[in-house]
């Protein structure tokens, strides 16, 4: 089956429809979503009505849980914490029911799912060699995909009864992996807040028949998206940041 593979839209609506446009130029079978579906950005109904429309899987996120009032906003930046409030206050009912029925780990076609990490799916970052040493043993499944650094990466070993040193690499666009052997945990990049220098919207193509996988980069509107956040009163600092991917 081949799939496409999102994380971090972060209600970044130009963002998420230039994705879905490039992954409408492939033949795809599915679409998972793996959480942060809101948070940041200033239009979380649109990019949930679409998430729940395309998508067969979806992860809920920490900002998600945020929103939903099951994560203190404490633990955010001075931004982040803005935004969920900003999130709560102008919402659809209908986004908060999505979000409530969602997991923050799951599983699909032998892949094993998670927002975070394996370890722990709502928060940990995982963009170490450590990290991903004991999460590769940890995870359910050969391969897993997690999101939440918003960091286009992969991290590879071998399976737990076999010997060899753990390799991680961030991603490039156009990287290709052949997923055929060993354990992998693969993150896509973000959709909508990309933190890897690279300012364009991310996404990973899956094929779970051959085991291979490859990435995206797709240019999309950032004029439209900060504009939409200045316009909504965030901090403006949440729109500058998509311009540099950071």
């Amino acid at each position: 089956m081949r799939t496409a593979v999102i994380t971090d839209i972060h209600s970044n609506l130009p963002a998420l429809e230039a994705v879905l446009a490039a992954v409408d130029e492939i033949d795809v079978e599915e679409v998972w979503c793996l959480g942060d579906v809101v948070g940041y950005g200033a239009e979380p109904d649109p990019c949930t009505e679409i998430v729940k429309d395309r998508c067969e899987t979806c992860l809920v996120g920490n900002h998600d849980l945020a929103v939903l009032g099951e994560i203190d906003v404490s633990a955010f930046s001075p931004a982040a914490a803005e935004a969920v409030t900003w999130t709560q206050e102008n919402c659809e009912e209908s986004t908060l029911d999505f979000l409530r029925e969602l997991k923050a780990a799951g599983g699909r076609a032998e892949v094993a799912l998670f927002h975070a990490s394996p370890r722990d799916p709502v928060w940990e970052y995982v963009l170490s060699i450590e990290q991903a040493t004991d999460c590769l043993k940890l995870q359910p499944k050969r391969i897993a995909l997690i999101g939440h650094s918003h960091v286009a990466l992969y991290f590879s070993g071998p399976d737990s009864d076999g010997d060899g040193d753990v390799r991680g690499v961030q991603a490039l666009d156009g990287a290709s992996l052949d997923l055929g052997e060993d354990r992998w945990l693969v993150n896509p990049g973000s959709v909508g807040q990309p933190r890897d220098g690279d300012p364009r919207a991310a996404w990973l193509e899956l094929d779970t028949d051959g085991w291979t996988a490859g990435y995206h980069r797709v240019e999309y509107d950032i004029d439209l998206a900060a504009k939409a956040i200045s316009a909504a009163g965030l901090p403006r600092h949440l729109g500058d940041r998509l311009y540099v991917g950071q």
